[in-house]
Parts: structure tokens; sequence; C-alpha cells
């Protein structure tokens, strides 16, 4: 049995009575509603500052946590959180990029071992099932619409229409949840809903989400009794603390977010100041449903706070690891306990919330017992087995988290050392390496180099800064200056992809195979499905000599990306290297049709021809070899011959001409060539 919290043994038989529903009552609905970067203060209910009527209207007729807490401020880590009940030290979802293994149950695989239908629809990218959150939902929607640089996020409109279009048919009783991301950066609602003021596109965002989940709450079908419960998955920063987004600082602007359950007939509306926790999801909504609550989670039942009974919610944990995971900097961690709050960092912060909700005041010099208390608490859930969850191997993936702002490279597992840097220290370096990725993926490499380097000079072994500085110098061309960097980045982190690849392409265009050779190595069992990498391994060991070894590597690119005439034409070269001319000229036929008239190995191709099949067809492809192609003197000099056995003598001495210019160095075979040699007078 797994460990378990002392606290969340609370759980007392008042909880489990209000929980059981009446007899032979019909299983409701179950609707579960997130938005990602949902600050409370955006809404009406919490700060009457917007208007959201749709969720005003929900929360006026359920129960109201106005600052629940989420796990991290993050959007992977924190949906993993509230779907198992657990924390992410728990699950192993530490970061954006990492992917939820097949335990512990999510909300959805219990509800569907218990007859449920369940449907599952996400509006943003961190969301999609690549990255293992689809797990128990027996229909998962997460088409987004492409854009300049990938997917974009769905808008909430579309979104609701595509899942009332699967409500419409479902088997009842279903579970079905449903992801907004509108609020995410970038802020840029409809000119209808933006709201004056400097965060009037932010709160527009919001306006422009509750207008589509109205537009769901008005399609829904009354068929039965529905259970709904609504929650952000973290906040926004917004520039509190010098935080603009998210992710980084784990101050209650982007920890804390609103929560709702309404169960009409069964919950009476209400409201609680108390810290919930998402967490706390999962056994809640067992519990509403009379259905059993697995034992060891993190989270607990809040039936007895949703029943008005007095019920202690456990102090809140909450974990920022993106300062390591991104930057090399010290993780942050936080317990939220009432109206207290301590944050872990070398610079350690504690707050009481009640006088200062903004988190401006440090009293850890003055209040040194409530400072020892939250950090035994801290100690204690520390104290828990921690779970590793493997990274997502796809690098596109990787790089469309980047160009969404989310820099880490997803290593959670690993342990950060002491006496790193405070992140609170290192605000001004952040928002320097942000601006230079963007100059990266723009294309301005000289003012992306020089971004990078301006933050070397202060933190020269930021891991970020090292890495990309180098993926830029060889992006300019400049692959001996790229390596030290990246012989640098390879060294402060193993494990990170990208500078294993572009440190293995930098040894291989200058020449030193033999070196790039255990990087490319690295690079595909770190990320199995990069085809990129797989056919740059198969032609390094190909030119090592390495020939059974370079087939493996050149098909199992090819087995990625069937279609890709690239791959098939280094498969087909190493399959007629290797004497295997049948595979070969399969291969290289399939890359030259897939080619667009941009097929640049028909010399080879026509060598091959020339073997076996008729004069023409092989006369033909070697005609097409064209200057600086594979294979091209050889071609040309094997088409000289063959024009003069077709009776063609002039075209035979233009081939031998174009063969000689493009090698000078068959010009000896060429004159020991008994019907050559007379070409060459």
């Amino acid at each position: 049995m797994r460990p378990v919290l002392l606290s969340l043994l609370l759980l007392g038989g008042s909880a489990r009575a209000a929980a059981a529903p009446p007899a032979n009552s019909v299983s409701p609905n179950v609707l579960l509603i997130t938005v990602d970067t949902l600050r409370p203060d955006a809404l009406g209910w919490v700060a009457g500052r917007n208007h959201t009527p749709a969720l005003d209207a929900l929360a006026s007729a359920g129960f109201r946590f106005p600052a629940a807490v989420a796990a991290a401020p993050l959007t992977l880590p924190s949906h993993a959180s509230l779907f198992t009940g657990d924390l992410p030290r728990r699950h192993g979802v530490r970061d954006n990029g990492q992917v939820l293994g097949r335990s512990p149950a999510t909300l959805a695989d219990l509800l569907a071992a218990r007859g449920y239908t369940t449907a599952g629809f996400v509006s943003g990218y961190p969301l999609r099932r690549q990255f293992g959150i689809d797990r128990g939902f027996q229909h998962f929607d997460d088409r987004l619409p492409a854009g300049p640089e990938g997917f974009q996020d769905r808008p909430a409109p579309a979104t609701s229409a595509a899942a009332l279009a699967w409500i419409a048919q479902a088997r009842a009783p279903w579970f079905v949840w449903i992801h907004y991301y509108d609020p995410h950066d970038p802020y840029s609602p409809p000119p209808a809903f933006r709201r004056p003021g400097p965060r009037g596109a932010y709160d527009g965002e919001v306006a422009f989400t509750d207008a589509g989940i109205g537009g769901l709450r008005k399609g829904l079908p009354r068929t039965r009794p529905l259970l709904t419960i609504f929650a952000g998955d973290h906040g926004e920063g917004l520039m509190d603390h010098g935080e603009e987004g998210h992710g980084y600082f784990v101050y209650d602007s982007t920890i804390t977010v609103p929560l709702v359950f309404s169960y009409p007939g069964r919950i009476k509306p209400g409201a609680s100041r108390a810290a919930a926790r998402l967490i706390d999801v999962l056994p809640t909504v067992l519990s509403l449903l009379g259905l059993p609550v697995p034992a060891g989670l993190d989270g607990l039942s809040l039936v007895p706070t949703l029943s008005g009974d007095p019920q202690s919610i456990p102090p809140a944990y909450v974990e920022s690891l993106q300062p390591w995971l991104s930057f090399g900097w010290a993780p942050l961690k936080a317990i939220r306990s009432g109206d207290w709050k301590f944050v872990s960092a070398p610079q350690p912060e504690l707050y009481d919330l009640s006088s200062d909700p903004g988190e401006t005041r440090n009293l850890v010099a003055s209040n040194r017992s409530k400072l020892m208390e939250l950090i035994h608490e801290q100690e204690r859930v520390e104290a828990l087995p921690a779970v590793s969850a493997a990274r997502v191997a796809d690098p596109e993936a990787v790089a469309r988290l980047r160009s969404l702002g989310y820099l880490g490279s997803g290593h959670g597992d690993r342990e950060p050392p002491r006496d790193l840097p405070d992140p609170k220290s290192r605000l001004r370096e952040r928002t320097e390496l942000i601006e230079a990725e963007n100059l990266f993926r723009n294309g301005d490499l000289p003012g992306a180099l020089r971004a990078f380097d301006a933050v070397l000079k202060s933190d020269p072994r930021n891991r970020f800064a090292v890495s990309r500085s180098g993926l830029v110098l060889l992006k300019k061309g400049n692959a001996r200056e790229a390596i030290p960097r990246l012989e640098r980045a390879v060294a402060i982190d193993p494990e990170e992809a990208e500078s294993q690849f572009g440190l293995a392409f930098a040894l291989g265009v200058t020449g030193r195979l033999d070196e790039a050779l255990p990087h490319w190595l690295e690079t595909v069992r770190l990320q199995p499905k990069r085809s990129m990498a797989w056919t740059n391994l198969g032609m390094v060991l190909a030119r090592l000599g390495k020939r059974d070894e370079a087939l493996k590597a050149l098909q199992h690119a090819s087995e990625l990306e069937p279609a890709n005439p690239l791959f098939l034409a280094n498969l087909g070269v190493a399959e007629r290297d290797a004497g295997r001319s049948t595979d070969a000229l399969a291969h290289l036929r399939k890359s030259a049709e897939l080619s667009n008239g941009r097929f640049p190995y028909s010399g080879t191709l026509g060598l091959l021809l020339a073997t076996r099949a008729p004069h023409p067809e092989a006369m033909e492809w070697l005609r097409r070899s064209r200057h600086g192609e594979p294979d091209c003197a050889e071609a040309h000099l094997a088409l000289a011959r063959m024009e003069l056995e077709s009776g063609h003598p002039a075209a035979a001495r233009d081939a031998l001409a174009f063969a000689l210019v493009e090698n000078p160095a068959l010009r000896p075979r060429a004159s020991a060539d008994a019907a050559l040699a007379p070409l060459l007078r």
C-alpha cells in the first residue's frame, strides 16, 4: 500500500454518509469544466470586476471555493493532479512535456470502470493525447487548428460545439471533461469582449471563454441529474511579483484558482474561503457518486464542507520546478496552511495571508515558530516516495511547447544540487532568455546570440543559454564555434536531446565522425521517434564502415516516416553499398516517385538499373544526373559507354566530357577503356 499522509485520515464517517446517494437513484451525468490560466479575480462572482454571467450563474447555484489551490502553476501537472488526486511528485508529471504513466488511476479510468461513457475535449496543445492525459477516455478530441508555428488553441465556442455534438448521441451516464484555453497568453479576445485597463485583453479572454461555456450549458440535455465541477488549472502573474505569465513563482496569483461543485438537489448553494485543493476533486466526485475512493490519495473528499459540516482540510503543497528545469536555478515549493504560507527557496518567505494577501511582507525573521511548523509540513510531504514520468519523445512537441513559452526540458526526476540561485534574483535574466528565444524562433540569429551571451556574462552555467546559443551558432553555419558550447551544454545537462542532436551534427559536419557517433546514439535514446536523428545516425555509421548497423538505423528512420523521400534514398544507397540491389532499387524508385521532380539520386538509380534493366530506362536516369549530385561522374561515364553502344558517338563524347569535368580522376579509367579512349583524342 502507498504511504498515506497522516492528515489525510481526517475523512470521517459523516463524509461517507453524506456521499451515499439515495437508494435506486439514477446515476448522474458528470461534467468537468476546466479553464486554463484563470485567476479567480477575473470572474464576476469572485471580484465583481469582470462580466462573466455564465460562470456566475453556475457558481451561484453551487458550492464555491474562490481560492482553491493548484498543485503546480503549469497546465499538464495541475490537470494530472486534478485527475489522479495526487501531487505531482507522486504521479510523476512535474513539467509540461512529460507523459502521465499508466498509474495511478485517473477519474476517467475509475468512472469508465463503473459504466460511465467517457469523453474529453481539450483546447490547448499541452493537453494533447501524446502527454498521457487521455487515459480513461473512450473518446478524446484534441483536434486543434493549424497555425504558422504549428497547432493553435481551439476557441471556446468551437470546443463547446464539439462537446455538445458528442453528448447529443452519447450513452448515459456520461463523464465529459471540457478544457478551455483562451485566457492563456497571447491575449487576443474578439473586440466585443475586450475590457478596459492594463489587463483588459486578459479579462476579455476570460469573458469570451465564459460566453463559450454559456453556450455549452444552454445546449446540455436535461434528461437526468447533472453533477458539474468547474475549476481553473492555475492562475496568471500579470506582473504580480514581476511575473508576467505563470509557471515560475508559487505566489497566489498563479496557484489559487476558482473551484465550484454544482449538483442540484444534492449540494446546497454555499461558499467557503478554505483552501480546497485540486487534488481533492477526484475523491469528492467519487464520494458524491457513492463510489469507493482509492486508498492512499494525497487528496480527500470535500463532501463534509459541501454538506455544511466542519472539516479540516490539510495544508496545500505546491511546487514549481520551472526555474530548475528551464534555467538551472533553484526550484520553488510552498505550503499554504490556513492563513499562512511558506515559500521554500534559497531566501525563504513566510506570509500571513489574512493581513497581507498580496504576499509583500516576509515574516521569516519575526515568526520563527510558524516558519518551523510549515517547514516540518513540507518535509513530511517530501518524505513520500517520488515517481518519475517519461519525457515526450517527439521533437516537434518539444518545439511547440517552447513556442508557447514552456522552456523546460522535462527532466523532473533529477534532484537539483544545493546552492542554486534564488529565482527571485533572476527575474531579469529570465526575461532576457525568453526574449532571446523569441529572437531565435523568429530568425534573428545575431540578435538571439547577443541576448544569450548577455545572460551568460552573469550566469555562465545557465543551461538554457549555453545550449541555445550553441544551436544559434550551428544554425548560422559556425559549427566549429558551436562545438565548445554544445559540449558544455551536454556536460551540464546530458538528458537534453537538443544539445545532444546539435553537438552530434556539429561534430559530423566538421568531420569528427567517431566523436559524433555516441551523441547520435544518445539522441535517439532520448527521442526514439526523432526520424532525422535516426537517418543521421545511419549515415555516420555507414561512413564509419558499420554497414549492418547503418542499415538498421536507416530502416528505422524510414519506418518512422515512410513517405520521406530523403530517408528512402539514404536507405537505398546504403542497401546498394551492402549488395542488396533489389531492395535498393525499390527504395530509390519510391524516393523518386515521392520527390516531385527534385530527386538528387538519378545517377545512383541509373547505375543500378544498368546492371539489370534495359538500357533505355537506365540511360534516361543517367542523363538526369546533375552536377554535384551523388554518383554524377560515374553516371555520365556509364552513359558514355551506353551512348556508344547505341550508336551515338557525339552524345557519348559529351557524356564523357561531363564525367571528367565532374571528376578528373576518372581520366585514367577512360583511357584504359578501349571503347572510350578514342573519345579523348
